[in-house]
């Protein structure tokens, strides 16, 4: 098959006729609680490009929810899943472990936050991560409290249910949910600041707040785990204000808490670092990798001190496709092609384009709010343009406008008014430039 060309493309209306088709059957087959952003079937997809199958050529600002970071189809990853496919696909390490399963493990512990002995654990998704970072602490701690955040998210399980802060449309009608599981108030910068800009620029200050929530209203005595995303994904690429994070890392220290950070969505190059926790920086005590670190196949990992991560008892932890030999495979692909292709410089690369681009949009139309993220992890607040009330309607219809022009970008925020940039990072500046020239002409038009 011949590349697949680096330029949008639209052939068809979008969706085309093969996309209507399928559409029709899955409307037969797959349950009505399964969304999709767009409204086309994907055919193949490399580089900052998605193909459909009636041949429209899309400009991925998606990455498959921050999956595809190494690019789809890297060549790396094939390769190495080629391999790994004509030796074995499965024996379950719990059964008849295997090399990649270890060197996937010695990878994370040698590129995660640290300057401690480090073990780890593979798994299959971020929620099952989560679940058993919990776990591993409430194991070590003898404690069962655990706190989150406001705006976080962290999964679809119970317990990453119980976790997330939105109810529609991750938990309406399920619960009821994990108990012992609290929330405190986190950093948001934009909208702390516009009732108080001390507040939303001192994250010590920030900080506070939170320690008087956990220590009024759960107590350290009971508290085994602190989950924080570094920089809130699904919330809406929360960027905390500086020094909220080590403050609170420092407060979890002094009270035997542990510090766990939800890198699902940030970790991997993503925002200009292998990991978010880098930027301030901070070593917690356990970190949660997931979509990116797979090269576009399901693995997530736990991976922190030793001596946390070895509390449970032996077979406590596990899974049967926990750390699949072909998902492992294409992580040590994927972890290649980052340090070859030195895509962490990629991801600050983009941030300098992206904020200039946005920056001048914004300065030109005040129904941006904010513009905030860090690397390849982008978002647009966008707000009613006599104050700062959050315009879903906007933010929907945006997106859509994007869709019908052969973009790919998402939504999130708890208030679904932003805006979510998260292209591969093997895009190219002229793809990229043109997917920021289509948003802007679009939003112009609304």
């Amino acid at each position: 098959m011949p590349p697949l060309p680096q330029s949008r493309h639209l052939a068809t209306e979008i969706p085309g006729p093969g996309s209507a088709r399928l559409a029709q059957r899955r409307a037969a087959a797959v349950a009505r609680g399964v969304a999709s952003t767009m409204p086309v079937y994907a055919a193949r997809a490399a580089g900052g490009i998605v193909e459909d199958v009636d041949g429209n050529r899309l400009i991925d600002l998606g990455s498959g929810i921050a999956v595809t970071t190494v690019g789809n189809a890297a060549p790396r990853v094939v390769d190495g899943v080629r391999e790994q496919v004509g030796q074995f696909t499965h024996t379950c390490f719990m059964v008849t472990p295997y090399e990649g399963y270890v060197a996937v493990a010695e990878a994370l512990n040698r590129l995660t936050p640290g300057r401690y002995e480090k073990r780890s654990v593979l798994l299959n998704s971020g929620a099952e991560a989560l679940e058993n970072a919990v776990k591993i602490a409430r194991a070590y701690t003898r404690k069962s409290a655990v706190v989150a955040f406001d705006h976080g998210y962290h999964g679809r399980t119970n317990l990453t249910l119980a976790l997330t802060a939105k109810s529609m449309p991750y938990k309406s009608g399920f619960g009821p949910f994990t108990p012992d599981v609290y929330r405190a108030p986190t950093s948001y910068p934009y909208r702390d600041g516009l009732i108080d800009k001390e507040l939303g620029s001192d994250g010590e200050r920030a900080a506070e707040r939170t320690i008087g929530v956990l220590e009024n209203q759960i107590g350290a005595e009971n508290l085994a785990a602190l989950v924080i995303e570094p920089i809130q994904g699904e919330g809406g690429f929360i960027v905390p204000a500086p020094g909220f994070l080590p403050a609170l890392l420092a407060w979890c220290r002094d009270n035997d808490v542990v510090f766990i950070a939800d890198e699902v969505q940030t970790g991997f190059a993503r925002t200009g670092a292998m990991f978010a926790c880098e930027h301030e920086p901070i070593e917690p005590d356990l970190i949660c990798t997931a979509k990116g670190i797979g090269g576009g196949l399901p693995l997530s990992a736990v991976t922190g001190r030793a001596e946390i991560m070895d509390a449970p008892q032996v077979s406590g932890l596990g899974g049967t496709f926990g750390g699949n030999p072909v998902a492992c495979a294409a992580a040590l692909g994927a972890f290649a092609t980052v340090q070859a292709e030195d895509l962490v410089g990629r991801a600050r690369q983009i941030e300098r384009l992206v904020f200039e681009r946005l920056g001048r949009l914004q300065a030109d139309d005040h129904r941006i709010g904010d513009v905030r993220g860090r690397g390849a992890m982008i978002a647009v607040e966008l707000v009613r343009p006599d104050g700062a009330e959050p315009d879903p309607a906007l933010t929907k219809a945006l997106a859509a406008a994007c869709h019908r022009a052969g973009v790919i970008v998402l939504t999130c925020g708890t208030f679904g008014n932003v805006l979510r940039l998260l292209p591969p990072l093997t895009i190219s500046d002229e793809l990229l430039s043109e997917g920021l020239d289509v948003l802007a002409g679009e939003l112009a038009k609304l």
